[in-house]
């Protein structure tokens, strides 16, 4: 095995071992990156859902008090007003949701499917979780959702949702008597749930991942070949102009041109080497006298 040979195995192991570790790495930390970027989407959507909610009760409900006897608007209700402005953003960004997923909701549509009844019911066995974070597969891909529960902390709110007798006339003749009903104080009857898509970020991570390997591989690369250039012109050239000069002086011709002079370890050995040959020669001569 020549030196040219052990050389380039073992820088080949040596930088095999750095991309591994840098793969690795990199890789857990650009998918880290992702998924801390789709939470801080996540949580601004929450948010901005409680946001809505505080705007309605503060600065819309008060106003429309008066037409509530007469007609009930959906729109005084903060979780229809946080559904419905996250509905409008869903046409321009049609996979973030938000819902107020519900056990028994007055108004059908936020009723809990399967998943997010679980979410409900882990609130709901303790009372301490303040939220939930987790990840599901859909037909669009992995979704990251983040949770909060909604429990009956204001009394006020049971006026319209303890029995159908207490509620308002035009939320029965809206919604009738079969749902939103029954709630308690200090209830937990759902939770906040916003989901976020995580394709987008992942993606981008992979792009960035393959781009950076790449990089690597190329610098690899590139080290690799001007290494065995500089290999070649600084070590095995003078190397192997010794051993053929060698070679031919132990068969008696002194004729090989000395090596130049210079200060790095090839050419102090070139130093010697001449040095070397001079004695020598100087040797055979005083035998063959």
């Amino acid at each position: 095995m020549g030196l040219r040979l052990k050389f380039n195995i073992v820088l080949t192991l040596v930088f095999a071992a750095g991309m591994a570790v840098s793969a690795y790495v990199s890789y857990e930390l650009l998918q880290d990156n992702a998924k801390q970027e789709v939470l801080r989407n996540a949580g601004l959507m929450m948010e901005a859902a409680l946001s809505i909610r505080g705007y309605t009760v503060k600065e819309v409900k008060p106003h429309l008090e008066s037409q509530l006897a007469d007609t009930f608007l959906p729109q005084t209700v903060p979780a229809f007003a946080a559904t419905e402005t996250f509905n409008t953003l869903r046409k321009k960004y049609p996979d973030f949701t938000y819902k107020e997923a519900t056990l028994n909701p007055t108004n059908p549509r936020d009723r809990a499917v399967e998943w997010e009844t679980d979410v409900v019911n882990s609130f709901r066995s303790d009372p301490q979780m303040q939220e939930f974070r987790g990840e599901r597969e859909t037909p669009a891909g992995k979704m990251l959702y983040i949770a909060r529960p909604i429990t009956i902390k204001d009394p006020a709110c049971l006026a319209c949702h303890s029995v159908p007798a207490a509620a308002p006339a035009s939320m029965i003749k809206l919604y009738g008597e079969n749902n939103g009903f029954g709630w308690k104080h200090m209830e937990t009857v759902g939770a906040q749930i916003v989901s976020v898509p995580m394709s987008l970020p992942i993606r981008n991570a992979n792009n960035a991942f393959r781009l950076f390997m790449g990089s690597l591989a190329a610098i690899f690369l590139v080290t690799f070949i001007v290494l065995n250039i500089m290999l070649s012109l600084m070590i095995l050239r003078p190397i192997t102009r010794m051993s053929s000069a060698a070679d031919r002086i132990s068969q008696g011709d002194f004729d090989v041109p000395e090596f130049g002079k210079g200060k790095d370890e090839i050419s102090t050995l070139g130093v010697s080497f001449n040095r070397m040959r001079r004695s020598l020669q100087k040797a055979l001569k005083l035998i063959e006298r």
